[in-house]
């Protein structure tokens, strides 16, 4: 499920965390970005389970709306649209959610006031207000309000950001926005009257053998960069004539440390592919500046390498950069 954009960005995460740490053990560090992956499908399924309790904080709100002194008829008569959406029932029903929340002891119960603020935030939007009082109602409607609660509510919701990133050091705002990005993903691929049994979309892509690859170029990028790191901070320091290395960002240097790794180490990646990624990456990590900076500085030492013959590509048009 996660891009390979995603998976450089994971990389990059613990290799900055690796190397402001001190660490010299390499497996360790693999250890964590391991457990940093896994700590993102949890901010997954705790995104997905966020969305059944916001349904089922709608459901409780109106039996005790019935339950009033004196309700009205909108009371005793509710419009369950919501409550009754197919994909939230599909999701609360499904054999593997009920695994991973169990598996991870996800629970919203002491959450309900964040909870509360959002179904507030939600019941003023005009896109809900319409699927609610629309008189054609398909399942393909149920799919659109869920992804637009997501877009348009959650993703901006800054109490819902604040609550993860005080949770654990694994979660960042990166991640946040990752893991509702999955989620929308996973509604777009749940289908009318879907088995219980059928499984949760997988932190790496379902085909066995790109999960295979994909965890193993994620694996194998974050090895070579930190095995590479000093012998390509020297050469930084070398094409960076104008600049003091301690005066470069830490963030830039291991940006170029990763893109020369990957063109180098990895074959069957186009140098454009790896260029064009990391100058998209660094517009998240590293200064306004940065992106040009980054970007002169691999244009200079990928010419330097061609020279040496020192990038090998597999493939046609490979090379071209």
């Amino acid at each position: 499920m996660l891009s390979r954009r995603h998976l450089r960005t994971k990389v990059l995460q613990a290799f900055y965390a690796f190397i402001q740490s001190g660490n010299s053990d390499i497996a360790d560090g693999e250890k964590h970005l391991l457990k940093s992956v896994d700590k993102l499908y949890e901010l997954y399924i705790s995104q997905l389970f966020f969305l059944v309790e916001i349904a089922d904080f709608a459901r409780k709100r109106a039996e005790e709306a019935k339950n009033k002194f004196l309700p009205t008829e909108n009371d005793l008569k509710p419009n369950t649209r919501f409550i009754d959406n197919s994909v939230i029932r599909q999701i609360e029903e499904n054999r593997n959610f009920k695994k991973y929340i169990n598996n991870y002891k996800t629970s919203w119960a002491d959450e309900q006031e964040i909870i509360r603020s959002i179904y507030k935030e939600i019941i003023k939007e005009d896109f809900f207000n319409k699927y609610m009082v629309s008189k054609n109602h398909s399942y393909m409607d149920d799919q659109e309000v869920l992804i637009k609660i997501v877009k348009k509510t959650i993703s901006g919701f800054e109490l819902l950001e604040q609550y993860y990133e005080d949770k654990t050091i694994y979660w960042s705002f990166d991640d946040f926005h990752t893991a509702n990005i999955m989620v929308i993903k996973t509604i777009k691929q749940f289908i009318e009257n879907q088995s219980h049994s059928q499984p949760l979309p997988p932190i790496f892509k379902a085909d066995v053998e790109t999960d295979n690859e994909d965890r193993q170029f994620m694996i194998e990028l974050f090895r070579k960069s930190v095995l590479h790191h000093e012998d390509y901070k020297k050469m930084i320091a070398e094409k960076a004539c104008n600049w003091e290395l301690d005066r470069i960002a830490v963030m830039d240097i291991l940006l170029i440390n990763m893109a020369l790794t990957e063109i180098v180490g990895f074959p069957s990646i186009p140098i454009k592919v790896t260029l064009n990624e990391y100058i998209e990456i660094s517009k998240y990590f590293s200064s306004a500046k940065s992106k040009v900076f980054i970007n002169g500085i691999l244009d200079k030492m990928v010419e330097e390498l061609k020279s040496a013959n020192k990038i090998k590509k597999s493939g046609r048009g490979l090379m071209e950069s």
